[in-house]
């Protein structure tokens, strides 16, 4: 399944920081492309892409971090 949105952080509503597919990013030189559920490593990997078309890995949380992921839901 494709993810949407993840929350990293304890306080999902004032302290945790949401990260969702096309949110814009780093001043809007960027936006977020794909964000993906590495199973080898076990962690959450967020690809950004820019104007470009040049996609790069930006972040990378560990299983460690309290993660709440949301998944696309087409009906």
């Amino acid at each position: 399944m494709d993810i949407r949105k993840i929350s990293i952080g304890t306080d999902y509503k004032s302290g945790a920081m949401h990260y969702i597919v096309g949110q814009e990013v780093l001043n809007a030189s960027h936006s977020i492309h794909l964000i993906k559920f590495d199973s080898e490593l076990d962690s959450i990997k967020i690809w950004i892409i820019n104007e470009q078309e040049e996609v790069l890995l930006w972040k990378e949380f560990t299983s460690t971090m309290p993660i709440s992921i949301e998944y696309n839901v087409n009906f």
